[in-house]
């Protein structure tokens, strides 16, 4: 006699819940670099400049884990932009979530090779939500943070 176990390995319940609060229309209210006090040009998502993404206003779709954003500045290159995202448990005791987010085409294909990037996600609730990235910039870590608000 053979018996067969399957296993399913989804996303925990926390990670589930943080899908449905994602889920909707949301304005990037503001960019901040915290511990520095220098007005920096950086662009982010290898996309746009932090003055370009202010109050830009995105979209996540969790049923399938897609999502659009659009720049709403007048000098800005308005057309929408596709993405991918995903919610990844880091320490499930701490309760620390990252955000992978990948660039696509409007067919939601990749248009970076399969990579992407990684935000940990600081605060989500209902109405807001606080994204941080950490590069390396003159040799020194540095923070990038960036505060949604649900319309």
């Amino acid at each position: 006699m053979t018996a067969v176990v399957m296993a399913s390995c989804g996303p925990s319940q926390v990670q589930q819940e943080a899908r449905k609060t994602f889920n909707g229309d949301w304005t990037l209210s503001n960019i901040s670099f915290p511990n520095s006090s220098e007005a920096l040009q950086v662009t982010l998502f290898g996309d746009a400049t932090a003055d370009c993404l202010r109050n830009s206003s995105w979209r996540f779709i969790s049923n399938n884990n897609e999502g659009t954003y659009t720049l709403t500045s007048p000098s800005c290159d308005t057309s929408m932009r596709y993405f991918n995202w995903s919610i990844d448990e880091v320490d499930a005791a701490s309760g620390t979530y990252n955000l992978l987010l990948k660039p696509t085409n409007e067919d939601h294909k990749s248009t970076s090779g399969n990579q992407g990037f990684r935000l940990n996600i600081v605060t989500l609730t209902d109405t807001n939500m606080v994204w941080e990235q950490t590069v390396n910039f003159e040799g020194k870590p540095f923070t990038i943070r960036m505060n949604f608000n649900k319309n």
